[in-house]
């Protein structure tokens, strides 16, 4: 499931590159170091689907044999070579590690009985911790990452995800190696962090739901491959099971266990327990897909694998999330309503006899809601901008006037407890956690994160809109100087899918380019939420080239506002953004200097070939059918490289541990780019002990910036971000 959503955002530094369009040399006249590897040969492979052909010039790669993992290690050092020629990219990379050191981030946060669990890295850490806060305010680590990956021999190590009981007294975790995101289950003693049961294998995207008294869990497992099996059957037959900690698990659903409604092999059961109820809910995912099945049952019915489920929701009715406090079933959903709406039921109710809390607005989107003890907080957006919503156990709305204009990036609440936690940041605020008291109508701050001194009013952050080629507003985001609009080196980011919003986010990653004199854009395409339903519909199946043209429409928008030139502009995309970043440099690549995809699907007619392959059908479609062939030909960067035409320059990174995105994928369309012994510079930038990016370090992230960084300058043709002999 590729649906890596990117992070982007803006710190402070102070890297001094200064009006560097003035000074444009041309990229091309510049020799990179040493010689490049060439492209291995071609070994072509010719299909027809539904009548029409199409040749595969490097589908031996997918294999992944020893000679291609070697090519691709190969290419990897010579991309090392020439961002390690690049004469300011160590300072660069010296002064952005340090900024971000001076942060400290804390993420995910759960609330359980006045407990605090997150994780955090902490000023100068490299790596993400878990963490709890106890009801007197005293925090502690219960995991330590850095003492993990000592004991891996230096292996890194991801939390994939975790959950605490509900009286917080344990804490149920998932842990991979390398990247992998092959999480190993576990659950910890909150006090003395002690292991107390596990572990369990398979556990990828377990999300364990404890029972009220915390003395067992449902988890989900993958199946066990024999061997030999195809590689997409790794995500099929997916169950759920009821673990009492001490004995195996009791499958209680899935297609394969032969109980419970689900019968087809590609849908996920996660069996959830209702709080404070003696009920339980089971979710059906389709893959990728947002829309699922739900049931509810006796919860006792269900441990002795006697439950008799009875359907609350079909996949046709919209619904996104499902919430309960015991006595409600909140439920988010978008049928007949684009942009989301709030519904409520009791438990033993009908969704016919659905109430509706909240109706859809036309200019408000609802991305999430959390069930408390008194009633339903509920985030949603107008515009960019987040808003609280509190929805009392009588019915009523209130309005919650936020402590500052942002994005609410989570919200986590405790179903027997009244309130909330947020988390509010913005393009140039940083993530700050606030506790919501509605007795008070008052915000805490947590004190969560530790942030150093911050000048916002430093930069520019312009949110304006481009005019896409059927007349639709494209929202653009544009971090730039303090300073008058100017042209310079520009890096352009979309991503388009699964209905996800690349919302205002901090991270400190894209100050690096402001102060250097570049600028940050974040192109809202259509494929994702940000604004709603429709907008995500219309950059999916047939309608799917609205996502690479709304993102040429940004860049045409950038140029003629005068940030940049085509001359000065990269573009980005990462995971599944790599269909939107391929394609637009494939259509226009007249348009810009440089393009980087980030772990990219620039394969998407083959990606269905991958393990992570069948989940993803319900966003992109299946080359099974016409139409779905049709549409994945249609953003299939690899397949529209010509011979004829000359391409910019591209960044293509992968890592050989990635289950999303496989490793083929970036080396097929770097393969397929160098077969034109005039192209622009291909780099194939490879990590060779990490994944899809989940659980990287900060200072394996880091180094994969400043090689961006130095792209985007190199590539704009700034004086002294040449590579040298």
């Amino acid at each position: 499931m590729h649906s890596l959503r990117p992070i982007v955002g803006i710190t402070l530094l102070a890297i001094g590159v200064a009006s560097m369009s003035a000074q444009a040399v041309d990229p091309h006249d510049t020799v990179v170091p040493a010689v490049a590897p060439p492209g291995p040969a071609a070994q072509p492979v010719e299909e027809a689907y539904f009548g029409t052909k199409v040749t595969d010039r490097f589908r031996f790669m997918e294999a992944m044999s020893p000679s291609t993992v070697a090519w691709m290690k190969t290419q990897g050092a010579y991309t090392r070579s020439v961002f390690d020629s690049i004469g300011p990219r160590a300072e660069y990379l010296r002064k952005l590690s340090t900024f971000g050191a001076s942060f400290g981030f804390v993420r995910s946060v759960q609330v359980a009985q006045g407990y605090l669990f997150y994780l955090e890295r902490k000023p100068g850490s490299d790596v993400y911790d878990l963490v709890v806060r106890d009801p007197s305010g005293k925090a502690r680590t219960l995991i330590d990452k850095n003492a993990l990956i000592k004991a891996a021999g230096g292996t890194p190590q991801a939390i994939d995800y975790f959950t605490a009981s509900p009286d917080g007294k344990r804490v149920a975790v998932g842990i991979s190696s390398g990247g992998s995101e092959a999480s190993v289950l576990a659950v910890m003693d909150t006090d003395t962090g002690a292991s107390v049961a596990g572990p369990i294998e398979r556990a990828q995207w377990a999300y364990p739901s404890w029972t009220d008294d915390g003395t067992a869990l449902f988890v989900g497992q993958l199946q066990k491959l024999p061997a030999g099996a195809a590689p997409t059957d790794k995500y099929l037959n997916y169950s759920a099971s009821y673990w009492d900690l001490k004995g195996p698990l009791v499958p209680v659903a899935g297609a394969a266990t032969g109980l419970g409604p689900i019968k087809t092999p590609t849908v996920f059961p996660s069996a959830i327990v209702v709080p404070g109820s003696s009920q339980a809910i089971l979710l059906g995912i389709n893959g990728v897909q947002r829309e699922k099945e739900v049931w509810i049952a006796p919860l006792s019915e269900v441990r002795s694998q006697q439950a008799r489920w009875r359907q609350i929701v079909k996949r046709d009715d919209g619904v996104t999330a499902v919430e309960s406090n015991g006595k409600t079933i909140y439920l988010l959903t978008h049928e007949n309503a684009p942009t989301f709406k709030v519904l409520a039921l009791p438990l033993d109710g009908a969704l016919a006899d659905a109430k509706t809390l909240i109706a859809a607005s036309p200019d408000r989107i609802i991305e999430s809601i959390r069930a408390a003890a008194d009633g339903l907080y509920v985030a949603g957006r107008q515009g960019l901008a987040g808003e609280l919503r509190h929805v009392h156990l009588d019915g009523s709305v209130s309005e919650i006037k936020l402590p500052f204009r942002g994005t609410i990036s989570d919200i986590a609440t405790d179903p027997t407890l009244p309130g909330v936690v947020v988390e509010l940041e913005g393009w140039v605020n940083p993530p700050t956690h606030f506790r919501y008291e509605a007795k008070s109508e008052k915000f805490t701050k947590l004190g969560l994160a530790t942030h150093p001194s911050f000048k916002p009013e430093s930069y520019s952050v312009a949110e304006i809109s481009a005019a896409a080629n059927d007349g639709i507003q494209v929202p653009l985001s544009v971090i730039s100087p303090a300073e008058p609009i100017a042209p310079r080196p520009a890096l352009l980011d979309a991503y388009g899918a699964y209905g996800l919003s690349a919302l205002p986010t901090f991270v400190p990653r894209i100050a690096a380019l402001v102060n250097a004199g570049g600028i940050y854009a974040e192109c809202h395409v259509r494929g994702g939420g940000e604004l709603g339903e429709a907008w995500r519909l219309g950059g999916k199946g047939t309608k799917k080239p609205n996502t690479w043209r709304d993102f040429i429409a940004c860049a045409e928008m950038l140029i003629a506002k005068g940030y940049t030139t085509r001359e000065l502009l990269t573009i980005q995309g990462t995971s599944a953004g790599g269909i939107a970043v391929g394609r637009a440099a494939t259509e226009r690549p007249d348009l810009f200097a440089g393009a980087i995809g980030r772990v990219g699907d620039l394969n998407a007619l083959r990606s269905e070939t991958m393990a992570s392959g069948p989940a993803n059908i319900p966003e992109f479609g299946t080359f099974e059918d016409e139409q779905g062939f049709r549409d994945l030909l249609a953003m299939d960067a690899y397949q529209h490289v010509r011979d004829d035409v000359r391409y910019p320059a591209f960044l293509l990174t992968t890592g050989l541990n990635d289950p999303r995105v496989e490793p083929w994928e970036p080396a097929k369309m770097a393969a397929r780019l160098l077969e034109r012994a005039d192209h622009a510079p291909v780099l194939l930038r490879v990590e060779e002990s990490a994944g899809h990016g989940m659980g990287t370090t900060k200072s394996t992230r880091d180094a994969e910036d400043a090689d961006i960084a130095a792209f985007v300058f190199w590539r704009a043709g700034i004086p002294g971000w040449q590579p040298r002999r």
